[in-house]
């Protein structure tokens, strides 16, 4: 049962503020590990295997979290949960700047992954706090600044793990959470649950983390899946079975985890579809460009270095940093649903030139900048259109569905790009066919092109 909420006393920008400040230190924490990963790989005397879970621990973790930090904040109040759970992500923060070995560091970041539940926090309190058309400007904000957030910290950790040490990249972002999260208990009202049935659902809550594990483990074996096929039967199948049992607890449950009603509004099943096709296209072009880059001179490609790369990048991740409040405004001046198809469409037709045009490297460039603009215009048009829906009663679940719907969609994109060239590489041969970048081009601007399809009914099935 949800209630209807309109508190007498708004937040005002300093309250904005520090949501702001808070989406950028959780952001740049998120992602201090990549760039330095060969690095902590040296150190730590670590496998590429070993690496490779060390670089997906907070990514899981996150996923995990997403749908139950969300419905939580709906049930107990926004700024209440957001509190507790930056209190894990500070121990995170913790023990990942002490850890002296593989075990601690993965323990560090699996309590990190916390802080992906800062997002639908966030909107709900701004969905309570801020009248309609504020409201769509500052989730747009706040979206940006959590990408601006991974970019901060994509830049600062190098130089400060190889300046200083490894210790202080995870450490100085801890303290600006620490700081932020202060701000945010001082300026921000305490908010009254918008759902009167604060019970939590534990077996749905197991089922739906035991299903998003799962996922989570078959993603990544599809490449393998000819050379492992029962492993990888038996993990589909398991899959299969936690979602049909979830789906039945959730329906017959007084207080669902899930209200599956709300994922069978024609404008709440749509909005995940766009969100996973746009994804599954962008993941796709993020994977193959850096590859593109990579190949040699001599052959069809660049020869860029990581240094190369890391410039070449720079302009597409502060075109999706500046996407979350283009989108803000897009949506509050023209509508969510106008935003959205303007995303998509530069999405889809961007990957389809690239599929023709990346001979040269300001191509690649301008085309993967476009990529990060349009589909982060999409996604947080999409976003903002789910979290001003309704009563507010549930816009933490909501938006916390499409954040992970979000995860998966990128880890799809990611795996498709992986398979085209691996499957399109010769035998012997270091390099794979040119042609495999065309057609995973061609095949993510089709996919994304489907979501077009499901943008006519993001407006149906509203509550007024």
């Amino acid at each position: 049962m949800t209630t209807s909420l309109a508190p007498p006393v708004g937040i005002g920008k300093a309250a904005i503020g520090a949501l702001c400040l808070l989406a950028i230190a959780t952001g740049a924490l998120e992602s201090v590990l990549t760039p330095t990963l060969p690095m902590l790989q040296r150190e730590l005397a670590l496998s590429p295997a070993q690496g490779a879970l060390l670089s997906t621990a907070l990514l899981i973790s996150g996923a995990l979290l997403l749908p139950v930090s969300g419905t939580l904040g709906d049930r107990f109040g926004g700024r209440r949960v957001m509190t507790r759970l930056m209190t894990v992500v500070l121990a995170g923060g913790l023990v990942s700047s002490l850890a002296p070995s593989l075990p601690v560091l993965l323990a560090g970041q699996i309590l990190q992954g916390a802080m992906v539940g800062a997002m639908p926090l966030s909107f709900i309190l701004v969905r309570k706090y801020l009248p309609p058309g504020s409201a769509h400007a500052a989730i747009g904000v706040v979206s940006g600044m959590f990408v601006g957030g991974n970019l901060v910290g994509s830049m600062i950790s190098g130089p400060i793990a190889e300046g200083l040490s490894r210790h202080w990249m995870f450490a100085i972002p801890t303290l600006a959470i620490a700081v932020a999260t202060v701000l945010v208990h001082r300026l921000i009202p305490d908010d009254p649950p918008a759902r009167s049935d604060a019970r939590i659902d534990w077996p749905g809550l197991v089922l739906m983390s035991a299903a998003l594990l799962t996922l989570m483990l078959v993603l990544p074996m599809v490449p393998e899946a000819g050379r492992r096929p029962l492993e990888f039967a038996a993990l589909v199948l398991l899959l299969a079975g936690l979602v049909i049992g979830w789906i039945r607890v959730e329906r017959r449950s007084a207080a669902p985890m899930v209200d599956l009603r709300l994922l069978a509004r024609p404008g709440m099943w749509s909005s995940y579809a766009i969100t996973f096709a746009v994804c599954l296209g962008t993941a796709a072009s993020m994977y193959l460009v850096p590859q593109l880059f990579a190949v040699p001179a001599d052959s069809y490609g660049f020869g860029a270095s990581a240094s190369d790369m890391g410039l070449y990048l720079l302009p597409s991740a502060v075109a999706a940093a500046v996407s979350g409040p283009i989108a803000g405004f897009a949506a509050r001046r023209f509508g969510a649903r106008t935003a959205v198809a303007a995303g998509i469409a530069g999405t889809m037709a961007t990957l389809a030139a690239l599929a023709l045009l990346h001979g040269e490297v300001w191509q690649l460039v301008i085309g993967k900048m476009l990529i990060s603009l349009a589909s982060g215009i999409c996604v947080t048009a999409v976003v903002v259109k789910t979290a001003t829906t309704g009563d507010g009663g549930g816009t933490g679940t909501a938006t916390s569905l499409i954040l992970v719907t979000r995860v998966i969609g990128f880890t799809a994109g990611a795996q498709l790009g992986g398979i085209l060239l691996t499957a399109m590489t010769p035998s012997g041969a270091d390099v794979p066919d040119e042609s495999a970048f065309i057609i995973g081009f061609g095949i993510a601007s089709a996919v994304t092109a489907l979501a077009l399809l499901a943008v006519r009914t993001l407006d149906k099935g509203e509550e007024q």
